[in-house]
C-alpha cells in the first residue's frame, strides 16, 4: 500500500523541518509497515511509508538515481516495469536495484514528463529533478492511487496541472 508525504519550497527548506516531516510519516505509518524513509535536499522534502513487495532488499525510499540528479517517492506498482527496464538497458541506462520505483526515473530521464504515458500500473509519485529544480507530482491516469496537494497561499511559484 505505502503512503508518500512532503513538499517542494523555492526557498531552501530547513533543517529543522525534518521533524514535521516525520510527524506526516507517523500519520500515514500503517499504510505501510516495513519501514520509513526521509529526505531532505534543499528545495524538497520527502517522506514515505514502505509496504515492501517489489525488490525487497534494495528498494527502499525516497530513492535517488543512480547519479543523484533524482529523487523519488512511489506509491504503486508499475505493471510493465520489467519491459521498460530492459529497453532502458539496452539504451545504456544504468540501475542500481530489481525495483519498478528506479525505473521510473530512467523513463523520466529518457522521455520526460510523456514518458510517463508508458507507465501501466497503479500508482502516486512525486519526483524531484535537482538539475532543473523541478517537482512533479504524477498518479495513474484512472486515479487508483490517492494523491491529495495543496498549493501554499504564499507560495511563489504557480502549481501547472497536466493531465
Amino acid at each position: 500500500m505505502c503512503g508518500i508525504a512532503g513538499w517542494f519550497s523555492p526557498q531552501t527548506i530547513p533543517p529543522q523541518e525534518l521533524q514535521t516531516l516525520k510527524q506526516m510519516i507517523r500519520c500515514i505509518k500503517h499504510r505501510g509497515p516495513d519501514g520509513q524513509g526521509e529526505a531532505l535536499l534543499r528545495h524538497a522534502c520527502f517522506g514515505h511509508a514502505r509496504l515492501s513487495i517489489i525488490d525487497l532488499s534494495s528498494g527502499q525510499q525516497p530513492m535517488n538515481s543512480h547519479d543523484q540528479r533524482y529523487t523519488i517517492s512511489f506509491n504503486g506498482e508499475i505493471y510493465n516495469y520489467k519491459t521498460l527496464r530492459t529497453e532502458l538497458l539496452e539504451d545504456g541506462y544504468k540501475f542500481a536495484t530489481q525495483s519498478d520505483t528506479e525505473v521510473i526515473m530512467e523513463v523520466y530521464r529518457k522521455h520526460g514528463h510523456k514518458g510517463f504515458s508508458r507507465l501501466r500500473g497503479m500508482y502516486a509519485f512525486a519526483l524531484w529533478d535537482n538539475a532543473d529544480k523541478k517537482g512533479l507530482l504524477v498518479r495513474d491516469p484512472m486515479g487508483i492511487k490517492p494523491l491529495f496537494f495543496q498549493q501554499a497561499a504564499d507560495a511563489t511559484r504557480r502549481l501547472r496541472l497536466r493531465w
